[in-house]
Formats: C-alpha cells, structure tokens, sequence
C-alpha cells in the first residue's frame, strides 16, 4: 500500500508540474490581459509615428509604411487596446517611377508621418514625402475610397489643425517648429511663422496640434532611441508658446524612449496619449499611457514612468479581444489588408482568381537582386508577450512553372536581408538561402512543391518586457525547408536582424517571383502561416 500511495503521489506531482508548465507556455499574443487591464506595447508590431482620433464611438489609428503600397494604414478600435484593420488609404503611389523600382527605389522614403483629422463630416490625412512633397487624402469614411492629390508644397511632420472659427493651420519642421496658415485647398495663404526652436536638444518634430481650454498645444517630440515627448502652450497659434516635458522615460524595459504620438480624450472624459518605441529589429511599437493634468499641461505615464501593466481606458463599456489578421490561405479574391507590396506592384503579374484558392505571383522584368524585385510581397512581423516565443512565417509554394534563372521564396527583409528559396538552375530545382546577397547553402529536389519556414526570434529584445538590460533590442532568423510540411531540415546560415534606417522599416516577411534571365514563369502560394513556436533560451 506504501509503495502504491508513494506511485500516487509521484504521478500527482507528474500532472502538477505539467500543468504548471503548460501555463507558462500560453502564448499571449494581444495587449489586452482579459482582466480590464492591457500590457504594452498596446501593438507588438510596426506601427510608428501614430497620430489618434475619435470620431464618435470608434478610435482611428494612421501609422507610417512610407514604400509599401496598398499603404497609409488606418486601424480602428472602439477602447484604444484592442484594435483591427480598417483600410490602407492609399493604394499605390504613381507620383514617381521609382516608387516601381524602374531604376531607382523609395526604401526609408515614401509617406512619413502623418496627421489624421475629422472635420464636418469628413476624414484628413496630410503627409510629406522628401522627394515628392505634401500630399492630402480626404475620405467621407474611414473605411475609404480615400482621394489623393498632390499639394503645391509639402510641411515636414505636419500637425493638420482646424481651428474654432474655421481657419486652416499647419504647425510643421525640425528643431524649429512653424505655423502656416492654409485655405480648404490645403495651400499655404499665409507666411510660416517660425514660432519655436528646439532648445533641450536638437530634433524637436512630429508636432500635433490641439485647443484645449482655450491653450492651443504643439504636442511635440524630441526624437531618437531615447527620443521623448514635450508640450508647447500658447494662448494664441502663433504664440509666444512655453514648453513642458510630458514625459522622458530611459528605463530599460518596453518603454524606453517612449516618443511621438497623439492626445486622446476618450467619451468618459479621461486623457491618453499613444505614442510609440522604437523596439529593434521588429520596428517600433504603439504605446498607450494614461494622462493627467498639472497646472494645464499634460503629464504622461505614472510618476514619471510610462506604464507597463495598467487598467485599460474608461470607454463606456466592454469590448472583446481582438488580435491583428497574419496568416492567410489565400481563399478570397481580394488581399486581407495585412499585405502590403515591396514599392507599387504590377497589377497584371498577380492574381488570387488565375488559380482560386492560391495567390500566383508571376516574374515582371529581370533585375539582378532581391530588392530590386517588383512584386514582393510584405507584411510586418508581430512580436510576442514572452522573450521564449520566436513568431514562425510558414509558406506552402507550387513552382512548377518556373523559368530558367527564377528565384521564389519566403524572405526576412530589411538590411541586412535574407531569405530561402528554389532558383532554377538548367533545368534544376536548388534549394537556395541567401544571407544579405550571398548564396549560403544550396541543394537540388526534383520535385514540385514545397513547404519553407523563416523563423525570426526577437531574442534579447523581447527579454526588455521582462526587465533586461538590451536597449534596443536584437533579433535571429533561421530558415528551413520541408517536402511534406512535417521534417523540416535547416539550411544556411542565421541572419542577425536588425533595424537600419536604410530602409527604416520594421523586418517583414516576404512571398517573393522574380527572374535573372527572362520573364514569364510564375509561382503559386498555396497560403502562409504565422504561428508562435517556443524556443529554449540561449
């Protein structure tokens, strides 16, 4: 009976230990905590530069993707946590041919900060381009058509204001930060005033402007890494204008350098601000924080920190949990708006209908590297809750219509680049992972679809949700590939991500065709999988 009992007790213990281990393996992939609090970043993923409005009951969010199109992201959310796509503004951007790769590119240009306004009954985004201008987009809803036209000039990091008596203004620059009046076509009718300059360092920007109060304010930036977030306060829009620090937060962890973003009244009356951190390799992340008022300004986080874990906004009411769409089997007829394209793509060399259920992506024009191909396929990589989850990107791809000198594949895109794929060699099908321009490893199959797998581990900069010490984070990405979706067998070398402003965009994946020698193969993508893996702590 001793030795029963003593049976009983081990595998008691046995299913303890277990269970205790499968709860520390939920992988938490949503701010929101299911309690009435959420964790930041409020969004794991890319989504810089954020500018917040509330129009009746639903919050939107524009974000920067400067070269990819469909782009201009818009998200909405109905409780500032959990937020869902709602369109991508502007759908290509035909002001350029670079923007299609034709002997130049647009990598760390494009669409830059931008503000988001609603006014009599209609949506505003204004934004810069360093290399075309300013640009205004008008929309009767969110949702969209947005209309796109091209300004007469363009105003760097513009904070789009409109004002009680219906005036027009601008605040916009870099260190030294202007005010210009505009008429409804969005034309400067007015000199810039230069109304501040940047005097607790250089590189005050990203200005947003409200009334409050009777006090108009420049919510302001002072960027970089350790980048943080001012107020300047006026009685009048051209000033003169006083400056407080909302918040400067250097402490290690997910917040560090929290910078640039919007005030947020919500329908109950309490103050947030959304701004954003810059979160390594993966890009820069949405933060929300809480916002009190001393004296009439605006103070952010508690105590001087920004917040980790804290209760979400007072909306009204509850709303579920909601997560951002990754993976994608390709079975509707238009893209889920998770995609966007490496530079404009050729509307007549992809298709979800030419075989239904897969996406074709046909060769356009011969070019000499990867990230010369039109045609690339992107989306933002996500991030976890946890430093022990790596964020998988899975591909099933059919290439029997490849032609000599093709390459097709799945990518890990920002610089430095790499990616596994099949390049067609005389006749033959290799296996191929390339590592920043420079074929690593190669094998043949002699077969016509298959499985590869990036696997990109934000690594020790994860560990910064849980108290490490790395600023600004790293990341690795391994490749593999499969014949049946099963055994996968690793190839070539681990990339060591990162995040250059050579391109100035969070690490993608990428669903890439594109040819060395000729055109006119194609290959199908059957669909792609984004899932959370566990990985052992190195």
């Amino acid at each position: 009976m001793k030795i029963l009992n003593a049976i009983i007790l081990i595998i008691i213990i046995i299913i303890l230990l277990s269970c205790e281990r499968s709860s520390q393996n939920i992988v938490k992939l949503h701010s929101d905590n299911g309690d009435g609090t959420f964790t930041n970043p409020v969004i794991a993923a890319d989504f810089p530069d954020p500018d917040v409005i509330l129009v009746d009951d639903v919050y939107y969010f524009v974000s920067t993707t400067m070269f990819i199109f469909p782009g201009v992201t818009i998200l909405k959310s109905y409780d500032l946590v959990n937020w869902e796509f709602c369109s991508n503004a502007v759908q290509r951007f035909d002001f350029s041919p670079c923007y299609n790769l034709e002997g130049c590119n647009r990598y760390r240009h494009g669409q830059w900060a931008t503000s988001l306004k609603y006014h009599k009954g209609k949506f505003y985004l204004l934004f810069i381009t360093l290399d075309e201008g300013g640009f205004i987009c008008t929309a009767d809803k969110a949702e969209g058509p947005w209309d796109i036209r091209h300004l007469p000039r363009g105003f760097y990091d513009p904070g789009l204001f409109f004002d009680d008596d219906d005036k027009i203004y601008v605040a916009h620059g870099y260190n030294e930060i202007s005010i210009t009046e505009i008429d409804s076509n969005f034309v400067a009718k007015s000199e810039d005033v230069l109304v501040y300059t940047g005097d607790l360092r250089r590189g005050l920007e990203g200005s947003h402007v409200y009334k409050i109060n009777g006090y108009y304010y420049l919510y302001c930036t002072y960027g970089g890494l350790d980048g943080f977030q001012v107020a300047l306060r006026s009685e009048n829009i051209y000033g003169p204008y006083e400056q407080k620090v909302v918040i400067r937060d250097t402490t290690h962890g997910p917040n560090f350098g929290i910078h640039q973003g919007a005030l947020i009244k919500t329908q109950t009356g309490e103050w947030w601000t959304m701004l954003f951190v810059d979160s390594g390799p993966f890009g820069r992340f949405p933060s929300l924080q809480p916002v009190s008022w001393k004296d009439g300004w605006p103070v952010a986080g508690i105590d001087g920190k920004a917040v980790v874990t804290y209760r979400k906004p007072d909306v009204g009411k509850s709303y579920p949990i909601t997560t951002l769409s990754t993976s994608d089997e390709f079975d509707n007829t238009e893209l889920g708006m998770q995609w966007g394209w490496n530079h404009n793509p050729e509307p007549t060399k992809w298709s979800l209908t030419k075989n239904p259920g897969k996406l074709r992506l046909e060769t356009v024009k011969v070019v000499n590297s990867f990230t010369e191909a039109r045609n690339t396929l992107t989306q933002r990589m996500f991030a976890y809750y946890s430093d022990l989850v790596a964020t998988v990107g899975t591909v099933k791809m059919s290439f029997d219509q490849m032609k000599d000198g093709d390459i097709a594949g799945l990518a890990v895109f920002q610089d430095p680049y790499a990616y596994i794929g099949i390049k067609k060699i005389n006749g033959l099908n290799y296996v191929v992972m390339v590592n920043n321009g420079k074929t690593i490893d190669s094998t043949i199959v002699d077969i016509s679809t298959i499985y590869f797998r990036a696997d990109p581990f934000y690594g020790s900069g994860a560990a910064r949700y849980y108290g490490g010490e790395t600023v600004a984070g790293t990341g690795t990405a391994r490749f593999s590939y499969s014949l049946d979706n099963k055994s996968y067998t690793e190839i070539g070398t681990e990339l060591q991500m990162e995040f250059k402003l050579t391109v100035f965009t969070g690490n993608k994946f990428c669903l890439f065709n594109y040819p060395t020698q000729e055109a006119g193969g194609y290959v199908d993508f059957d669909w792609f999988r984004v899932k959370p893996v566990f990985k052992i702590k190195e």
